[in-house]
């Protein structure tokens, strides 16, 4: 990591932080779309075990939870993760969830093979580099069993969004303090490289509204990680 993605991935925790503490659940209290299509996807896949990344305060987590699934959320604002860990007592799944503060750009904090599918809503279009991504996804790639299966949600290029703010290079670009990595489509090709690409949605979502794809890869029954 350069001088300047570590000065941005701080200034990025930060703000995080700062938004959850200003707007608890701001997210409110229902699953997001993508996260009731994976649900489905993952009880048909027979998968007990799930993974969310950049869980946030924990709305798709707890929808994982009450759909009987075990569920380990990660994110990497502490405030967040206390607002899920909350909700989760409330809602009576504590016992189904467990979280962890960690930063995806470092490995993930798990075994091999330890989970049976892996979430991700709009995390990899974070502030992250391309190069930080790729090596995401084949963390991702470690921990899910043979067989896996992962969905993630990323804004692409066709997004209103997209050039405009303050430009921080490798298409990533930052309004109103956030930055987002706007995905073109060889990204999500490159990444699928070694897995079954199952389906690349497009959907919108928000006031803008935001464009976005939902992306469903699964690895082979006998798949080895790099």
């Amino acid at each position: 990591m350069t001088d300047s993605d570590h000065d941005l991935a701080d200034a990025q925790r930060r703000h995080w932080q700062s938004t959850y503490t200003a707007h608890p659940g701001m997210y409110g209290g229902e699953p997001s779309a993508p996260a009731l299509h994976a649900a489905a996807l993952f009880r048909a896949a027979g998968a007990k075990d799930v993974l969310e990344l950049g869980a946030g305060h924990g709305r798709d987590a707890l929808h994982f939870a009450g759909a009987g699934f075990t569920v380990r959320a990660t994110d990497f604002s502490a405030t967040g993760l206390e607002q899920l860990e909350k909700a989760a007592r409330e809602q009576g799944v504590a016992a189904r969830v467990t979280t962890a503060v960690h930063d995806v750009r470092e490995a993930l904090p798990f075994p091999d093979e330890c989970v049976d599918a892996v979430f991700a809503h709009m995390l990899l279009c974070m502030a992250l580099s391309t190069r930080e991504i790729i090596r995401l996804v084949n963390e991702v790639r470690r921990v899910l069993r043979p067989g896996g299966m992962f969905v993630y949600t990323v804004r692409h290029t066709g997004d209103a969004h997209y050039g405009t703010g303050i430009a921080r290079g490798d298409d990533i670009y930052e309004r109103g303090g956030f930055a987002v990595h706007f995905f073109p489509r060889h990204l999500v090709d490159a990444l699928a490289d070694g897995w079954t690409l199952e389906e690349v949605h497009p959907f919108e979502e928000g006031d803008l509204p935001r464009c976005l794809w939902r992306v469903t890869q699964t690895l082979p029954p006998s798949a080895q990680f790099l």
